[in-house]
């Protein structure tokens, strides 16, 4: 399907220049960025909410403090930055 689209001067030319040095044509390069974008774990569900990525640290909570409380957690934060 053909379409039109109206995309900023630099950036054409950027992308240009990344087609020619991989050896692909604009075409499949755009096509390439819509599917990476679609497959992103950023891009909105079907529900609307987005998939935030997550910290999955080690280690849990510092001893004696209570997860419950703002202030106890901001705290904490100020004291280890």
């Amino acid at each position: 399907m053909k379409i039109t689209l109206d995309i900023n001067d630099s950036l054409l030319a950027n992308v240009k220049a990344l087609a020619a040095r991989q050896r692909i044509s604009l075409t499949r390069l755009v096509e390439e960025g819509l599917q990476l974008r679609l497959h992103s774990p950023h891009v909105a569900t079907k529900t609307g909410k987005r998939n935030i990525p997550v910290f999955k640290g080690r280690g849990g909570l510092v001893a004696d403090l209570n997860p419950t409380s703002n202030k106890a957690v901001l705290d904490a934060a100020d004291n280890n930055a």
